[in-house]
C-alpha cells in the first residue's frame, strides 16, 4: 500500500513566445505558421500536468514590456520563453531584468532538418529558433543575470526535449511549494546539537517559505478531543500499512502493544487536526515535557503519525531540524520520497553504511511492508512507544543535507549511492544498507569536507543533477560529492 497525498502536486508555468515583427510584412503567412508552432508547444506543456498560463507573443520592445507586466501579474513558478524564430533582444531585455522567476529559453524547430533542394528563407525562419539564443544570453549577463538555461531540439517527437521539459515541471513543483510553504516549528532545537540551530528569517530570505511558530499545547488540545471511535479508525489505518512482528534480539523492543498502538493513533489524529488548523505544509519539532506527564506521552509518540504524514507529502522532522525538513519537502515535491536519515555503523566486511533514524520516514519508498515495534525507550532522548522499522527500496538512491555556511547562507550537499537488500538490526528504527562509491571511508571524507548537517533527506533514484539545477535556480551553492 502507498499513502495518498494530502494535496496534489501543483505548479504555475507561464509561457510566452518571441519573434521579429519585421518578418510579418516581409513573409505573409509566417506569423500564422509560427503561431501554430506556439500552440503545439503550449499543448505539450499542458500535457505536463501543471497549470499553464499563456501570455502571447512578443515581437518588439513594446510588446515585451506588456508581456513582462503580465508575467508579474500572474506570479508564476516558472516561465518558458518559446523561441519561435529569430527575435531581437528588445523582446527579451526588460523581461530578463524584471522577472525573478526562473526563465527557460525553449528553441524547438518543427523540422529535423531543412529540405535543402527546396529550401526557402521562409522555411529557414520557421526553423530558426536557436538564432537569437546567443543574443539573449549576452543581454542577460549585461542585465546582471546569469545566462538562462535552454532546451534545444525538435518541436514534436524528441525524447530529449520531453525529458528536459519533465525535469523543469518537477523544478516548478518544488518552487511552487518552497516559496509558499508554511513550515511549522514546535518546541526547540535539541540543545546539544549545535548544527540544528537556525534563523527563521534566513529560510524566508533564501526559499520564500514562512516558519510558523507553534506550541505543543496546540496539539494537546486536539489530543484531548480525539474520540474513541477516531482512535479505532486511526488504529486500523496504521495496521493496514505496518506489520507487527515478534521482537528479535534487542531487549529495548517488544511486540507492538495495544496501548502503544492506541497512543500512536491518538497522536496521529491530533497531528492531523493540528496541521489543518495551522494550515501547515511541514513540521520540525522537539520537546521533552515533564517526565510522566500527558504531554510527554503525546510529544514522544509522533513517530508513527509523522511517518504516515511524511508519505502523504507533509514532511515532519524530529530533533527540530528545520533544514532537513526543507530537504524532505524538496524530495517529496520531486516525487522521490524524502525520509529523515543519518549515518549509522559501517559494515567494513561488505563495504556499506547503515543509514536511518528513529523517525520520521517516508513509508511509500519502503522495501516491503514496514514494521512497528514497541520500544521501552528511545535512545538518546526521553520517552517510549511505537517505533518504525524498514529499509528503503533496493536500487539507486540520492541523499541531500542542507548545510549552513559561516555567512549564514545555505548549501546543498548531495550524494548518489545504491540501496541493497540484506539483514538490518531489528531495533524499531529504519536502516538501509547503502553502498557509496568508491567505498564508505572515501565517501565520508568527501561528505564531511563540505560541512553537512548530521541529518539528511533520503530518496529513491539518481537525482543529483536535478538537485544541482535546483540549487542554481535558487542561487544556493550545491555540490555533488560523488561526482569527484
Amino acid at each position: 500500500m502507498t499513502m495518498a497525498r494530502r494535496k496534489p502536486l501543483a505548479a504555475d508555468i507561464a509561457v510566452f513566445g518571441v519573434c521579429h515583427k519585421a518578418y510579418w510584412s516581409q513573409y505573409p503567412g509566417l506569423r500564422e505558421v509560427l503561431t501554430c508552432c506556439f500552440e503545439v508547444f503550449l499543448g505539450t506543456v499542458r500535457d505536463g500536468g501543471c497549470n499553464v498560463i499563456e501570455l502571447g507573443i512578443a515581437d518588439d520592445a513594446e510588446s515585451a514590456y506588456a508581456v513582462m507586466k503580465r508575467i508579474k501579474a500572474v506570479d508564476p513558478d516558472l516561465v518558458f520563453c518559446d523561441m519561435l524564430s529569430y527575435a531581437t533582444s528588445a523582446t527579451w531585455g526588460i523581461i530578463a531584468r524584471e522577472i525573478d522567476a526562473p526563465i527557460v529559453l525553449v528553441a524547438l524547430q518543427p523540422d529535423r532538418a531543412l529540405n535543402y533542394e527546396n529550401a526557402t528563407v521562409f522555411r529557414q525562419l520557421v526553423n530558426d529558433p536557436i538564432c537569437a539564443l546567443p543574443e539573449f544570453a549576452g543581454v542577460s549577463v549585461r542585465m546582471g543575470k546569469p545566462s538562462p538555461p535552454c532546451i534545444i531540439g525538435v518541436l514534436e517527437g524528441d525524447p530529449r526535449v520531453r525529458s528536459e521539459l519533465e525535469l523543469w515541471y518537477r523544478m516548478a513543483r518544488v518552487l511552487h511549494d518552497l516559496r509558499r510553504a508554511r513550515i511549522g516549528h514546535m518546541g526547540h532545537t535539541l540543545e546539544s546539537m549545535l548544527d540544528m540551530n537556525f534563523d527563521p528569517t534566513s529560510f524566508t530570505a533564501q526559499f520564500g517559505l514562512h516558519v510558523v511558530h507553534t506550541e505543543p499545547d496546540d496539539v494537546m488540545k486536539h489530543y484531548r478531543r480525539v474520540s474513541a471511535e477516531e482512535i479505532d479508525a486511526r488504529s486500523r489505518e496504521i495496521l493496514s500499512f505496518f506489520d507487527t512482528p515478534e521482537p528479535v534480539a534487542d531487549p529495548d523492543t517488544r511486540k507492538l502493544t495495544d496501548e502503544d498502538l492506541r497512543v500512536a493513533a491518538r497522536s496521529y489524529a491530533a497531528l492531523c487536526a493540528f496541521i489543518e488548523e495551522k494550515r501547515l505544509d511541514g513540521l520540525a519539532y522537539y520537546y521533552e515535557a515533564e517526565k510522566g506527564s500527558e504531554m510527554r506521552t503525546l510529544v514522544s509518540n509522533f513517530i508513527v503519525g509523522n511517518s504516515l504524514l511524511t508519505a502523504a507529502g507533509f514532511p515532519m522532522c524530529g530533533e527540530s531540524d528545520l533544514k532537513t525538513c526543507v530537504a524532505m519537502l524538496v524530495f517529496d515535491r520531486l516525487d522521490i520520497g524524502g525520509s529523515f536519515a543519518e549515518l549509522h555503523p559501517i559494515d567494513f566486511n561488505e563495504g556499506f553504511i547503515l543509514v536511518g533514524h528513529d523517525g520520521p520516514h517516508h513509508i511509500n519508498i519502503a522495501e516491503g511492508t514496514p514494521v512497528l515495534r514497541s520500544l521501552v525507550k528511545y535512545h538518546g532522548k526521553p520517552g517510549s512507544g511505537a517505533g518504525v522499522e524498514f529499509s528503503i527500496k533496493e536500487g539507486p538512491i540520492t541523499i541531500m543535507s542542507i548545510g549552513q555556511k559561516a555567512d549564514g547562507t545555505f548549501k546543498f550537499i548531495i550524494a548518489e549511492a545504491e540501496s541493497r537488500i540484506g539483514p538490518i538490526p531489528a531495533t524499531g528504527n529504519t536502516n538501509t544498507r547503502v553502498f557509496f562509491a568508491p567505498d564508505p571511508v572515501s565517501f565520508l571524507k568527501r561528505w564531511l569536507a563540505e560541512g553537512p548537517t548530521h541529518h539528511f533527506a533520503l530518496g529513491v533514484g539518481r537525482h543529483a543533477e536535478d538537485l544541482l539545477l535546483l540549487g542554481k535556480v535558487l542561487g544556493i551553492e550545491a555540490v555533488d560529492v560523488t561526482a569527484s
